[in-house]
């Protein structure tokens, strides 16, 4: 379970990730992060508030059992990471419909990549 004050929880704040936010997409997901002008990296610590996270997960991906077993994976990657990223950042993960068949390995692995490529200073906003 991520900490209280890490969950993404509000419309406005997901509508907020992503539109303005870097995106960048992988086979199973694609992240969305607004990183504030000013955030350094450290997560909960210091001054400023923490990252904050948050999760889509569509019927297309599957049922409702899949849909919490990908959510549950996705944000154990997540909790393992959030130390990574820069304060007072918001952060969207959206599962694609192949994150029903993948391991959470694989999940890893591309939410690693995904971060990586949004993290990275870069002109363009959409990146793949």
């Amino acid at each position: 379970m991520l900490p209280a004050d890490s969950r993404l929880t509000t419309s406005t704040s997901f509508r907020h990730a992503t539109r303005a936010g870097r995106r960048s997409g992988a086979r199973t997901l694609v992240t969305h992060l607004v990183v504030e002008p000013g955030g350094s990296t450290g997560g909960s610590t210091g001054p400023g508030g923490p990252a904050r996270v948050g999760f889509v997960v569509s019927k297309a991906v599957g049922g409702a059992v899949v849909r919490n077993r990908v959510k549950r994976r996705l944000r154990h990657a997540v909790r393992d990471r959030l130390p990574t990223l820069p304060r007072e950042s918001l952060l969207v993960v959206r599962a694609q419909p192949p994150a029903a068949a993948a391991t959470y390995e694989e999940l890893a692995s591309d939410l690693d990549r995904c971060l990586q490529r949004s993290l990275r200073s870069g002109s363009g906003r959409v990146e793949r």
